[in-house]
C-alpha cells in the first residue's frame, strides 16, 4: 500500500493526540500546537486529494492491518479528501480570525482547554469524513457533541450556559435516535461496516423481508442527524448556541459541526442504504418538505431579529434547509448542489460571524442594529467583509452563493413534481435573504454623527484583516472557479457508489 494511504489515519490520530498534548501545555504553546496540527493535516489532505485525483480510485485502509470484524476500516475518496481539506481551511481561518477576541471572551486559565476542545472537534470531523464503520461514526458523533458543547459554554456567561444545556439536550436526543436506528440496522444485517450493511440491505429489499423495520431504522438515523444539524423544526437550540459563544466558536459551529453530521448522512444514503433504495423509501419527500419550510421560516426569523449575530444564526437554519431540499430532490444533480452548498455556506457563514465581531467591537460591544449604524466606517475591513458575505448569501454573481442557487435551480427543473415548489421557494428565500442582509449592510453604511465609538485601522488589526481577505478570496474562488469543484464532487459521488 502506498504510504499516502496512511494519511487519513494519521490525520485523525494527530488531531486526537494533540488534544491530549495541549492539556499539559501553557496557553501560548497550545495555540501553536493547534495551528501546526491544522496546517499539517491540511497539507496531508492536499497530497491525498492529488493522489486520489491521479489514481481515480478510492481505497480502504485497515487499521492495524486486520480486516473486519477484528479491525476497523477507513475509506478515502476524492470527496472525503476534499472535505477534510476544506474543513482544515475553514477551521484555521476561524481560529485566526477570533484569536484576538479569545482573551476577552475566555479566562486565561481556560485557553489551553479551548484548544483541547478544538483539536478534539477536528478529530471527530475527520473521523466522520473518513470512517467506513457505523459504530465508529457514532462514537465520534458523541465526541463531536461534547467538544461543541464545551466550545459553547467555555465563555462562562449566563446565556452560553443556557445555550449549552439546550444544545446538549437536543444533541443527545439526536444521538439517541441515531444509535437506536443503528441498533435496529445491526439486528437486521449483522454488520457495522458500511459496505457490508449495504450488501445486506440490498438482499433484504430484493427478498422483501423486514421492510418496515428497515424503513424505521433509516428514518431514525435520518431524524437523529437532522436534529443534530438543526433542520427545521429541530433548530431551537441553534440561535443561542451560535449567537452567544466566542467568535471562533460561532464560526466553527455554524460552518463545520452541522456539516459533519450532514456529510455522515450523505455517506449513509450512498454507502449504507444505497441511493436508489433510499429514494424508494419516500423519506426524501419528508426531507424535501422540511427543507423548504426551513428556507422560509429560517429567513422570516432572521428578518424579525434585532441582534446581528442571532440574525446570522437564523440564516443558518434557512441555508441548512437548502441542503435538505437538494437531498429531497432525489437526484444526483440535487445531491451535487447540496454538497457544493455545504462548501459555500461554510465559507460564507464563518466570514459573516468573524466580520460581525469587528462591527460590534467598534459599536461599544453592542450587537443591536441601532448601535451598528455607521460601523462599516469605523471598521472598514469588517464592513467590506460583511458586505461580501451578504452578497454571497443573497446569490449575487461572482460569489459562491450564486453558484449554489444556480445548481439548485438546474437540479429542480429535472425533477417532475418538485420543480415548481423548489423554484418558488428558492425565489422567495432569495428575496427574504436580500431583505435582512441588505438591511444590515445599509445600516452599517449609514453615516452617523454620534461620537464615542472607537475606530480601528488595518495596522491595529493586521492579522484580522488578512483573515477576512482570505475568506473573501475563498468565497470568490468558489464563485468563479466552480466547475472544477463541481466535477470533483461528481467524481467523489461516483466513488461513493
Amino acid at each position: 500500500m502506498n504510504f499516502i494511504c496512511n494519511f487519513p489515519f494519521f490525520s485523525i490520530l494527530l488531531s486526537l493526540f494533540s488534544g491530549t498534548i495541549c492539556s499539559v501545555l501553557p496557553a501560548k504553546a497550545a495555540k501553536v500546537v493547534n495551528r501546526v496540527v491544522i496546517t499539517a493535516i491540511g497539507i496531508m489532505s492536499i497530497i491525498l486529494l492529488l493522489y486520489l485525483l491521479s489514481t481515480g480510485e478510492p481505497f480502504v485502509y485497515w487499521m492495524g492491518h486486520f480486516p473486519a470484524p477484528w479491525g476497523n476500516e477507513i475509506r478515502a475518496g476524492v470527496l472525503e479528501a476534499g472535505m477534510a481539506l476544506f474543513f482544515c481551511i475553514i477551521m484555521y481561518l476561524s481560529m485566526a480570525g477570533g484569536a484576538q477576541k479569545l482573551h476577552s471572551e475566555v479566562v486565561e486559565s481556560k485557553h489551553n482547554l479551548y484548544y483541547i476542545l478544538v483539536n478534539l472537534l477536528l478529530s471527530s470531523l475527520l473521523a466522520l469524513v473518513y470512517t467506513n464503520d457505523m459504530f465508529t461514526a457514532y462514537v465520534f458523533v458523541e465526541i463531536n457533541t461534547i467538544s461543541a458543547c464545551g466550545l459553547i459554554m467555555i465563555r462562562q456567561v449566563g446565556r452560553t450556559i443556557e445555550a449549552a444545556v439546550r444544545y446538549m439536550i437536543m444533541s443527545l436526543l439526536g444521538s439517541g435516535l441515531l444509535l437506536f436506528g443503528l441498533c435496529i440496522m445491526y439486528d437486521l444485517t449483522g454488520h457495522l461496516l458500511m459496505s457490508n450493511i449495504k450488501e445486506s440491505v440490498s438482499l433484504l429489499v430484493a427478498s422483501g423481508e423486514y421492510q418496515i423495520p428497515l424503513i424505521v431504522s433509516v428514518a431514525l438515523m435520518c431524524v437523529g442527524l437532522c436534529i443534530k444539524s438543526a433542520l427545521f423544526p429541530f433548530h431551537a437550540w441553534l440561535p443561542d448556541a451560535y449567537g452567544y459563544s466566542t467568535a471562533s466558536s460561532a464560526a466553527i459551529l455554524s460552518s463545520l459541526v452541522s456539516k459533519g453530521y450532514i456529510f455522515l448522512l450523505i455517506k449513509i444514503i450512498y454507502r449504507v442504504i444505497g441511493f436508489e433504495i433510499f429514494n424508494s423509501t419516500r423519506i426524501i419527500d419528508v426531507l424535501f418538505v422540511f427543507g423548504l419550510m426551513g428556507m422560509i421560516f429560517g429567513s422570516i426569523s432572521a428578518i424579525r431579529e434585532n441582534d446581528i449575530r442571532r440574525m446570522i444564526a437564523f440564516s443558518s437554519v434557512a441555508q441548512i434547509g437548502y441542503i435538505y431540499m437538494g437531498f429531497g430532490m432525489g437526484t444526483q444533480a440535487g445531491m451535487v448542489a447540496s454538497i457544493f452548498h455545504i462548501l459555500s455556506h461554510a465559507a460564507t457563514k464563518s466570514l459573516l460571524f468573524i466580520a460581525a465581531i469587528g462591527l460590534t467591537d467598534v459599536s461599544g460591544g453592542s450587537r443591536k442594529f441601532i448601535d451598528l449604524t455607521g460601523a462599516a466606517y469605523r471598521n472598514k475591513w469588517a464592513g467590506v467583509a460583511f458586505t461580501a458575505g451578504s452578497l454571497s448569501m443573497v446569490g449575487v454573481p461572482l460569489f459562491s452563493g450564486f453558484i449554489s442557487k444556480l445548481l439548485f435551480s438546474q437540479a429542480a427543473v429535472q425533477v417532475e413534481g418538485k420543480m415548481l415548489a423548489s423554484l418558488i421557494v428558492l425565489g422567495i428565500s432569495t428575496v427574504l435573504n436580500a431583505i435582512y442582509f441588505m438591511k444590515t449592510v445599509i445600516r452599517i453604511y449609514t453615516p452617523t454623527s454620534e461620537s464615542g465609538y472607537s475606530s480601528v485601522t488595518f495596522k491595529k488589526m493586521k492579522s484580522y484583516g488578512v483573515v477576512l481577505v482570505c475568506f473573501i478570496v475563498l468565497n470568490v474562488i468558489l464563485g468563479v472557479s466552480s466547475q472544477p469543484i463541481v466535477d470533483m464532487i461528481e467524481q467523489g459521488l461516483s466513488m461513493f457508489a
